[in-house]
């Protein structure tokens, strides 16, 4: 595969020790080494934008911003976090693309939402820096030192459209679709039957699994709102999530 004149399939690979090895003579400004640093993590954009396939963007453009965001993850690396660079640069290159996608997303967000929400997300990076885990949204509002609201209307105004063949859930079998959480007014015939099934597999859900399917998927909360009320990190509340309807699917 070959995209913006790079051939794919002849990029070289670097072990994990040459990268550590590398990245402080990139990082002083080794200019041969930063070069061959990153044709060796090009993979890593390729990984990213496989994600973003179904979007309708070229995926040259899309390989170019990615690109971005890995060499944006190659100044900022440290290695006193003690984790491979790939699991540090891949959020870095997805956030870039997102904030592409975003940017030219057809539905308008007016740029003070947005400057809010990079705010937020700047505010949430730098807390997970400082503490070691994911920081509640009321802790990013006191961060920024703006109210809670504010931050929850920002971050939902952001947020991609969501196709209705979107999957919410795959076990390896059928997969759940958003289309499938999506109300239809016109099949009532049936919809009692369905409740009385899903009220009785949620029966079998611990209470915090149960409370996180309720307010999900009958209240339409955010699995950042979610997180936020529960008082675990949106990383859990979506394991906790998928494991739920996972078990009400074997239960239905």
């Amino acid at each position: 595969m070959e995209l913006c004149g790079v051939d794919t399939s002849k990029l070289p690979v670097l072990t994990h020790r040459e990268m550590r090895e590398m990245i402080p003579l990139v990082q002083a400004g080794d200019r041969a080494l930063r070069e061959q640093f990153i044709r060796s993590n090009l993979r890593l954009v390729l990984s990213v934008i496989k994600r973003f396939s179904n979007r309708g963007e070229y995926a040259d453009d899309l390989f170019q911003v990615g690109c971005i965001g890995l060499i944006k993850a190659i100044d900022h690396f440290d290695l006193k976090h003690n984790v491979r660079f790939s699991t540090y640069a891949v959020p870095m290159i997805i956030g870039e693309i997102r904030r592409y996608l975003r940017d030219n997303n057809a539905i308008r967000v007016s740029r003070s939402l947005r400057d809010t929400a990079y705010r937020a997300m700047k505010a949430r990076d730098a807390l997970v820096d400082r503490t070691g885990q994911e920081p509640t949204l009321a802790a990013v509002a006191e961060e920024m030192g703006i109210p809670r609201e504010e931050v929850v209307f920002a971050l939902d105004a952001i947020q991609d459209p969501v196709s209705l063949f979107e999957p919410v859930y795959n076990d390896g079998g059928d997969a759940i679709y958003v289309m499938d959480q999506v109300r239809d007014e016109r099949s009532n015939d049936d919809s009692w039957m369905k409740m009385l099934s899903i009220k009785e597999a949620m029966q079998r859900l611990g209470e915090r699994e149960k409370k996180i399917v309720y307010m999900r998927f009958f209240q339409g909360r955010t699995q950042m709102e979610v997180a936020d009320e529960i008082g675990i990190s949106q990383a859990q509340v979506s394991r906790l999530e998928k494991a739920a309807l996972k078990q009400m699917k074997k239960s239905m």
